[in-house]
């Protein structure tokens, strides 16, 4: 498939209410690189195999959660066409200019229609992962924290995610690859999204409030990193929500925790393919439980209701 538009997620924002116990968690549990720190006081990390100078920013606040997600575009050309196409689709945009995020050009900012805002960028510095571009070795990891291979994907919770959907699909060209169904057999509970061949880059569930974070996710190498991350969240005392377990929705094995501030962050590995030509997978009410937790084949409610 050739990427020509959004090629990938690049960073989130995320708010924290104690940044030095943030930054120990993120680098010596998580196993995040910090990259740098800004003016205004926000820390910067990338995972190991990422090139790009930052993945994950932090930000302190009074309040947990998700102040933006980002997306990564193929170059300025790109970035002006979307801009263009957003503003027709009757979205307000807003252009950060380059610098005001660390090593990053300029940016595309917007709202979806479920409260979130969302930025598209063409350029960040390529740091590198050690290895080079001419005649790389192998990696051979000395693994420092869960060290995952990079930031992958984030769900988000608020009331209009068919808007979002519209938006995603149409302008941004994202492909649908799995829904669920409400009661009604009609209505879209959750939409799982992809701008490439990974079975998602973004998904979203219908909630009473906008703007709510689910989680952020971190792609693992195999179930056995997966066992691993668990192993290091019990010893430090890492407040688990679910897993290790499996989803049928995406087919990734899984778990899910939470930062020192109550934002959760998941670490996953596995999942499929999905191509443009697929038709998207719907998922009825009456086996969501099965499609959000394939082995225990039902719901969590502190894992539907709680987020930041």
């Amino acid at each position: 498939m050739a990427m020509t538009g959004v090629l990938r997620p690049g960073h989130a924002q995320i708010r924290v209410l104690d940044m030095e116990e943030s930054v120990k968690f993120y680098t010596e549990v998580m196993g995040l690189v910090e990259t740098g720190r800004d003016s205004s006081g926000r820390v910067y990390f990338k995972t190991r195999q990422e090139r790009d100078h930052n993945s994950v920013v932090l930000r302190q606040s009074d309040r947990a959660g998700i102040d933006l997600f980002a997306f990564k575009v193929l170059d300025k050309a790109t970035l002006e066409d979307l801009d263009q196409k957003l503003q027709a689709h009757g979205v307000k945009t807003e252009r950060i200019p380059a610098g005001e995020m660390l090593e990053t050009g300029e940016r595309v900012r917007f709202q979806l229609p479920t409260g979130h805002t969302i930025e598209l960028y063409a350029e960040k510095k390529d740091v590198g992962n050690g290895h080079g571009y001419v005649d790389p070795e192998v990696e051979v990891i000395e693994y420092k924290g869960i060290s995952p291979i990079r930031m992958d994907h984030c769900l988000i919770y608020g009331g209009n995610i068919d808007g979002n959907l519209e938006l995603f699909e149409k302008v941004l060209g994202f492909t649908l690859v799995e829904r669920v169904k409400l009661e009604d057999g009609q209505t879209d509970l959750a939409t799982w999204l992809t701008c490439s061949t990974k079975a998602h880059d973004i998904a979203m569930v219908r909630h009473g409030e906008d703007g709510k974070l689910h989680h952020v996710s971190f792609q693992l190498e195999s179930w056995e990193q997966v066992l691993r991350a668990a192993d290091i969240m019990s010893r430090n005392r890492v407040s688990i929500d679910i897993g290790p377990t499996r989803h049928g929705i995406t087919q990734g094995t899984t778990i899910y925790f939470f930062d020192p501030s109550g934002n959760r962050l998941e670490v996953f590995c596995g999942g499929y393919d999905h191509y443009p030509d697929m038709h998207p997978i719907t998922w009825s009410w009456e086996e969501v439980g099965r499609g959000i937790f394939y082995h225990d084949r039902k719901l969590n409610d502190a894992f539907l209701s709680v987020v930041t």
